[in-house]
C-alpha cells in the first residue's frame, strides 16, 4: 500500500524548485553583470596605459623608433611587476620597460585596425592581458608596434570574490524564502488539520458537526461535510423508522398466521392472506428504503409525468380489458419532474392500478404545470373513499395494521415517495364521484428553446 502523500510537502518542494530555479538564473545573470563591469573596467585601465605608453614614443633625428619617456599609471619600473609595455620599431628592434628584465612580450599579430585585445602567459607564468596597437609616426621608416599587458591575477581573484559572495548571499536568500514558503504552507493548511481532527472526534462521538471557524476557502467544505453528516444521520434514523415500523407491521399478521396454522382448528385460506399480507409489507418496506437511498444521494434526471403516464396506460387497458374500462392521460407534455423514472413509474402506477380497481367504467389522469411543481390527477367514478378513511389509508406505510380494509398498500407507498422526493398526496372526492388522488411533486424548469 503505497504511504499517503503529504501535500504540504509537495507545495514545500514545488517552491522550493521554483525558488532555487529563479534564484538560480538572477545569480547567474547578476553574476555575469558583475564580471562583466569588473572586466570592462580592467580593459578601460588597460587602454589608457595603452594610450600613455603610444604618446610616449617619438622618433630621434635619424627617424628611429625610441621613447622618449616611460608610461606612468603602472609600475613599469619593477622587475617582473606584472605591469610591462614593449615597443617594437619598423627595423625590429624591440625597447621594452625595466619590468619585463630580459622577456619579452609575445611578438605582434598583424593583420588588425585599432586596439587589438589577448590574454596572454606572462614572464612569471601569470595570467596577462595585452593591449596593442600599431602607430605611424612622421619622418618614421615604417609604423611601430605598441603593447601593453596588466596581469590579470588581483582582478580574477576579486571576481572569484564577488562569486563566492554572491552564491552565499542568494543561498541564503533561497533558504530564506524556502523557509517562509514552507512556514506560509504549515499555517496556511492548518484549517484542514483542524477539519481532519474534528472528523476524527467526531468519528469517535466526541463531537456532533464540525463547528469551526473556518476561513473562506474552507467554510463551503466544511458546509458540504456537515450536510452530509446531517444527511447520513436521517438516512440512519429513516432506516431505524424503516425497522420499527416493519416489526410493529408483522406481529399482527405473525400472530394471525401462527393462529391459523395451530393443528387444532388450520385455517389455511386466512393462513395463505396474511402471506401474501406478509410479502407485501416487505416489498413496501425495500422500495422506501431504495427510494430513500436514492433520494438523498445523486439527483435524478428530469422526468416527464405525461410520458411515463402514456406508457402505463396501455398495460392497464389490456389487464382490465373484460371490464372495458375508459383510461384517459391528458396533460402539458412539457411538464417535468426530477425524480427517479422507476420511483415515478411505480407511483403513477399505483395510482392508476388502484383507480382502476375501483372504478366502474372511468378513470382520468391529468398533467399540470404550475409554478414551481407539478400536480398529477388521478380520478375514478367508482365508489371512493369516505372522508374519515381517508387519512388513515395514506398512514399506512407508517401502521399497516391501523389501516382500512381494502385500501391496499398502493396508496401509502405512493405517499411515502412523495414525501421522500419534497412532494405530497392529497385523496378526495372526484368530480366523477369516486376517489381523486392528487400528487404534487417539485417541477424542473426546462431551458428556453434557442
Amino acid at each position: 500500500m503505497r504511504a499517503p502523500r503529504s501535500l504540504a510537502l509537495r507545495l514545500a518542494l514545488a517552491a522550493g524548485l521554483w525558488v532555487a530555479a529563479g534564484l538560480g538564473a538572477a545569480g547567474w545573470f547578476i553574476t555575469g553583470v558583475v564580471v562583466r563591469q569588473v572586466e570592462a573596467a580592467f580593459d578601460a585601465r588597460l587602454s589608457g596605459l595603452l594610450d600613455a605608453a603610444v604618446a610616449a614614443v617619438t622618433t630621434d633625428t635619424h627617424g628611429h623608433i625610441v621613447v622618449g619617456r616611460a608610461p606612468a599609471g603602472a609600475d613599469f619600473d619593477r622587475a617582473l611587476s606584472g605591469a610591462y609595455w614593449q615597443v617594437t620599431g619598423p627595423d625590429g628592434a624591440v625597447t621594452t620597460s625595466r619590468s619585463l628584465w630580459d622577456q619579452t612580450l609575445p611578438a605582434a599579430q598583424s593583420g588588425h585596425e585599432g586596439i587589438a585585445w589577448r590574454d596572454i602567459i606572462g614572464p612569471r607564468g601569470e595570467p596577462l592581458r595585452l593591449a596593442e596597437r600599431d602607430l605611424l609616426l612622421p619622418d618614421a621608416a615604417g609604423e611601430a608596434h605598441v603593447a601593453v599587458a596588466l596581469s590579470r591575477a588581483e582582478t580574477l581573484a576579486e571576481i572569484a570574490r564577488l562569486r563566492t559572495v554572491l552564491l552565499a548571499v542568494f543561498v541564503l536568500l533561497g533558504i530564506g524564502l524556502v523557509g517562509g514558503v514552507v512556514t506560509t504552507v504549515v499555517v496556511g493548511l492548518a484549517p484542514l488539520r483542524r477539519v481532519r481532527r474534528a472528523l476524527a472526534e467526531i468519528r469517535q462521538g466526541r463531537r456532533d458537526t464540525l463547528d469551526l471557524d473556518a476561513p473562506g476557502e474552507v467554510a463551503p467544505l466544511v458546509a458540504e461535510v456537515n450536510a452530509l453528516i446531517a444527511t447520513n444521520r436521517a438516512t440512519v434514523e429513516r432506516a431505524r423508522t424503516h425497522v420499527g415500523n416493519l416489526a410493529h407491521a408483522l406481529k399482527t399478521p405473525l400472530a394471525v398466521l401462527r393462529n391459523a396454522l395451530e393443528p387444532s382448528h388450520p385455517d389455511l385460506p386466512s393462513a395463505r392472506a396474511e402471506a401474501e399480507a406478509l410479502q407485501g409489507l416487505v416489498q413496501h418496506h425495500l422500495a422506501r428504503a431504495r427510494t430513500a437511498a436514492r433520494a438523498t444521494s445523486v439527483a435524478a434526471a428530469a422526468v416527464s409525468p405525461l410520458a411515463v403516464a402514456q406508457d402505463i396506460a396501455p398495460a392497464l387497458r389490456r389487464l382490465f380489458a373484460d371490464r372495458g374500462l375508459l383510461i384517459e392521460v391528458t396533460g402539458a407534455s412539457t411538464a417535468r419532474v426530477r425524480v427517479d423514472a422507476q420511483d415515478l413509474t411505480e407511483m403513477l402506477g399505483n395510482l392508476m392500478e388502484n383507480a382502476c380497481k375501483w372504478a366502474r367504467g372511468q378513470v382520468s389522469l391529468s398533467v399540470a404545470d404550475v409554478p414551481g411543481s407539478v400536480v398529477i390527477t388521478v380520478a375514478d367514478d367508482g365508489p371512493g373513499l369516505p372522508e374519515q378513511v381517508r387519512e388513515a389509508a395514506l398512514a399506512r406505510g407508517v401502521r399497516f395494521d391501523e389501516g382500512t380494509a381494502g385500501a391496499g398498500l398502493g396508496l401509502a407507498i405512493v405517499a411515502d415517495l412523495a414525501t421522500l422526493y419534497g412532494g405530497a398526496l392529497d385523496l378526495a372526492r372526484s368530480d366523477l364521484g369516486g376517489l381523486r388522488a392528487t400528487l404534487s411533486l417539485p417541477g424542473v424548469a426546462l431551458p428556453p428553446v434557442g
